[in-house]
């Protein structure tokens, strides 16, 4: 039945600014609704981001409410630090990890590599990718290491 997310929504003080924000990191916009609502294709005609112009944005950060995490290739995600600060944008701290780097969130078999940032209303976003976990672990941990430690097992991430 599901087959994806179609659309995320976020709160934004002043529209325009987010506009030139997220087109920046490459969403394409696709309308505005009265000057106050505007729709840009994060995945042209498959995924959409919502973005309300309201006076009231600042409500306590929450990641069940104020955050989107838009899934990148692995070798996006290896120069997301460069690509993001090259445009303006400053990756952030997040479960403990600097934002010099993306980090791996290990689950089961499986694991999750990200890096955070927020737009300028301070909503949170993220470029994730998901990864293979051939090893098990279970430990928090840099990409860097994560890779090291798969590669001196004879594991390559691709």
């Amino acid at each position: 039945m599901i087959l994806g997310l179609y659309e995320a929504h976020l709160p934004v003080r002043d529209l325009q600014r987010s506009i030139a924000f997220y087109t920046g990191l490459g969403l394409k916009l696709d309308h505005i609704v009265d000057e106050k609502i505007a729709f840009l294709w994060i995945v042209e005609e498959q995924s959409w981001l919502g973005l309300w112009q309201a006076d009231q944005v600042g409500l306590p950060y929450h990641p069940s409410i104020r955050h989107i995490a838009f899934q990148v290739s692995l070798d996006g995600l290896r120069e997301s630090v460069h690509w993001l600060t090259e445009r303006g944008y400053t990756p952030r701290k997040a479960f403990g990890f600097e934002g010099a780097e993306p980090f791996v969130m290990p689950i089961a078999q499986h694991a999750h590599a990200k890096i955070h940032f927020n737009d300028p209303d301070g909503n949170s976003l993220e470029f994730i990718t998901k990864l293979d976990n051939p090893l098990g672990v279970q430990d928090y941990m840099y990409l860097s290491e994560w890779e090291r430690l798969l590669n001196e097992q004879g594991y390559t991430l691709k």
